[in-house]
């Protein structure tokens, strides 16, 4: 049999069809795409993922791959369509190619629908998308995807566009501990195979829960947010619309901040007469959640071991039951967990059920503090302050920023270790917003250290200043809510009225 494609073109091929299946944010990609345009490769725009900035405005070499890549499909459709034969390899490479194209040219209509107001969502554009496939794919006698699979594919490249989108948006910074947590991220939504995936694991992502572990403040909800809106949603090309609007398939309840009673109401719902105060049926998060939804248990370290024992059953046997029902209902939808916990000693401690980790753990993500990310490349803290500022100065973001990054380097200095993360910078650019001036947590304990000896000495402390001061004090040392509730033997909502409030929010 003869072959259609040239030894360039059949080499120039083999690496677009790497490059679609690659993870964006691995060095494999960049690899890839240097392969397929040889001495056109454009290495002033190469490595993206560290750019920090808007990764479209640097994505030159793979619109000089897309402009490579036309004229041999449409020649190669052209000799098909004629009767010529092709090898199957070759047939491989054209069906990669064309899905390539495909969603090179919805990306950015794609993108409109994500950032566009929920009520200006259209996808009439899938009508377009359809003649385009019956194009390259309707030739009789090869083994192409057929009409039936556009509605999928389709889905696919937006659940992939969704992804990009949402975890560039998540996780800022130009380092490489930034691009390698945007790699785990997206191994965790596609898995390390993406034909796999496009061709069955779809249907299978609710079955793995994700763990997200790392220090307070450092973005685990926004990493679990962007896992929950890049999930698989079904296209119904009858109605041109998706079967869920992803902007609704993510709940997160964060665990510590809740009472017992409340955490079993939140999860699992009630019915009227469960307890005192329920006088009506409620539904809870594992209830509400659709098919293509994420429930985010932020926080699951602090979990009460009755609670543990019921997600496991959730997560195992996929049912649970209201509280004050014997009914079960199924759950359908994707587990997410977080904690800053050290987990393994937890259940060293027997504060954490090992059965439960491991039915947690089939997927982890640890990210990293943010000392970690500005000890190698210090310019993400600037990142870092210039999205802080854009989200909380408007208009005015610019001139705050500057202000913001001249008030670190002469208080604080690159030496500073921001023990509270990504969660303390964005404190500290709202207390210089306000009040230009900033005192880390560490400044705090020192002067709660310093008033309880001194107050205790001379007796001019109020019963609420002693309070205030020791919860303050025991705070700073376990590090949440519920272990200072633990250790002084009250209800972590006492807990929360006494402790510092600039303190608690770093």
């Amino acid at each position: 049999m003869m072959a259609i494609l040239e030894p360039e073109e059949h080499s120039f091929l083999t690496s677009v069809s790497r490059v679609s299946y690659a993870n964006p944010f691995l060095p494999e990609r960049i690899v890839y795409e240097r392969q397929a345009l040889g001495d056109d490769f454009d290495e002033s725009h190469a490595n993206w993922n560290l750019l920090g900035d808007d990764p479209e405005t640097h994505q030159i070499n793979t619109t000089k791959i897309a402009q490579r890549a036309i004229p041999i499909i449409e020649r190669f459709q052209a000799q098909l369509k004629e009767g010529a034969a092709a090898t199957h390899q070759e047939i491989r490479l054209y069906e990669d190619t064309v899905l390539f194209l495909l969603f090179y040219n919805y990306a950015q209509r794609f993108k409109k629908s994500i950032i566009g107001p929920k009520q200006g969502r259209t996808y009439d554009y899938f009508e377009e998308f359809c003649e385009y496939w019956s194009f390259f794919f309707d030739i009789a006698g090869y083994n192409l995807p057929q009409k039936g699979e556009a509605a999928h594919i389709f889905a696919c490249s937006f659940q992939v566009r969704r992804a990009f989108f949402y975890i560039f948006r998540a996780i800022i910074g130009r380092s490489s501990v930034a691009a390698n947590l945007r790699a785990m991220v997206w191994t965790s939504i596609f898995t390390h195979d993406m034909r796999r995936y496009r061709r069955s694991f779809y249907k299978r992502m609710a079955d793995f829960s994700t763990l997200i572990i790392g220090p307070t403040g450092s973005g685990k909800e926004l990493v679990a947010r962007a896992i929950g809106l890049s999930r698989y949603i079904r296209f119904d090309p009858a109605s041109l619309t998706f079967e869920k609007d992803f902007s609704e398939t993510f709940f997160p309840i964060n665990l510590s901040a809740l009472p017992l009673t409340l955490i079993e109401s939140e999860l699992f719902g009630h019915r009227r007469g469960a307890f005192t105060g329920a006088l009506e049926d409620r539904k809870g998060w594992l209830e509400v959640c659709p098919p293509q939804g994420s429930v985010f248990l932020d926080e699951i370290g602090e979990l009460d071991a009755l609670i543990q024992v019921k997600l496991l059953r959730v997560i195992q046997a996929r049912t649970f039951q209201p509280l004050g029902s014997t009914k079960s209902h199924r759950f359908k939808g994707k587990i997410v967990a977080a904690t800053h916990r050290d987990i393994h000693y937890a259940m060293e401690q027997g504060e954490f059920r090992k059965d439960f980790y491991y039915r947690l753990c089939s997927d982890i993500i640890k990210t990293p503090s943010l000392q970690q990310q500005i000890r190698e490349s210090p310019e993400v803290l600037w990142d870092l302050v210039g999205y802080i500022c854009q989200r909380v100065a408007g208009q005015e973001w610019e001139e705050v920023a500057g202000e913001v990054q001249s008030w670190i380097g002469k208080h604080l200095g690159m030496e500073y270790s921001w023990p509270g993360n990504i969660r303390e910078l964005e404190q500290c650019v709202r207390n210089l917003m306000i009040r230009r001036e900033y005192y880390p947590a560490g400044n705090l304990v020192s002067m709660i250290d310093e008033r309880l000896p001194v107050g205790f000495q001379k007796g001019s402390l109020s019963l609420e200043e002693i309070c205030s001061l020791y919860c303050t004090h025991v705070y700073s040392r376990a590090g949440s809510f519920v272990e200072t509730a633990r250790r002084l033997k009250i209800d972590r909502r006492t807990v929360k009225k006494y402790v510092d409030a600039d303190f608690s929010a770093r």
